[in-house]
């Protein structure tokens, strides 16, 4: 997958790669417990992952949706993105990320991270 991302992966990874974003740091594919998601910034435990035409499917969405709420219960911040949202609206795409950065929804649980555990290396703790 990192070997060939999507035009929209792509496209979004140089607007955010290099601490562009107030200095935050993402990370591409980062595995997750049993999970690889798309973008990672560790500091913020936020997710950001980006949605091709194939999750519009009603399997593909009950996928995604347990996949969030997996994340999401253990203190990961997630937000999701069209592809199509990020090669004709990136301007508003990396607003909406810088404010969930500036304003995370569960400030309490990203200050619980576990400097124990590595989601690079697929290490998950208690959130």
């Amino acid at each position: 997958m990192r070997s060939h991302p999507t035009d929209a992966e792509r496209r979004l990874w140089t607007a955010i790669r290099l601490k562009q974003l107030g200095g935050a740091r993402f990370r591409r594919q980062q595995p997750i417990g049993p999970y690889i998601v798309d973008f990672f910034c560790p500091d913020a435990g936020l997710v950001v992952e980006l949605d091709g035409d194939q999750h519009g499917s009603d399997a593909n969405s009950a996928r995604d949706a347990i996949r969030t709420a997996w994340l999401q219960e253990r203190g990961y911040i997630v937000v999701r993105f069209a592809n199509w949202r990020v090669l004709k609206e990136l301007s508003e795409v990396i607003e909406e990320i810088v404010h969930v950065l500036e304003n995370p929804p569960h400030p309490t649980k990203a200050a619980l991270r576990l400097s124990s555990t590595s989601p690079s290396r697929g290490e998950v703790g208690e959130r």
